[in-house]
């Protein structure tokens, strides 16, 4: 087995992000969700998660866009973002160490938290957005 290191290249966020989809893809929970919204997109779906980490991550700002939007409308609870978590932070402890490495698996779990705050927000309040 290859040794582990930290999350410092565009390489390594392809890695992160291609190993963390496909387990997703795979699972029975998430998968159905992603494949229904995603379709035929996997590529330039995998390609926009490149950038947004990259971006987050790196300090490389190839990323612009508003991924709330995206997010609002989908069909899921407080279970899916557990899964969507416990699957994340398994590739970042399987893949990678280091200071990086914790920062992704912070913020994935505060975007986690923004995310199912707004989409229960909207489910409560008739589609009414927060920003």
């Amino acid at each position: 087995m290859t040794e582990k290191k930290d999350i410092l290249t565009l390489e390594d966020v392809k890695l992160l992000v291609d190993t963390f989809y496909t387990r997703v893809r795979a699972d029975e929970l998430l998968g159905p969700i992603f494949d229904e919204r995603i379709q035929d997109r996997w590529a330039k779906h995998l390609d926009i998660m490149y950038r947004f980490w990259q971006t987050v991550l790196l300090e490389e700002l190839t990323y612009q866009g508003s991924p709330g939007t995206k997010h609002i409308t989908l069909p899921v609870g407080a279970e899916h973002f557990d899964r969507w978590i416990s699957i994340f932070f398994t590739t970042i402890d399987e893949l990678f160490t280091g200071h990086k490495a914790e920062e992704a698996k912070w913020r994935a779990q505060k975007m986690a938290d923004m995310f199912a705050s707004k989409i229960e927000f909207y489910k409560q309040n008739k589609g009414r957005t927060i920003l």
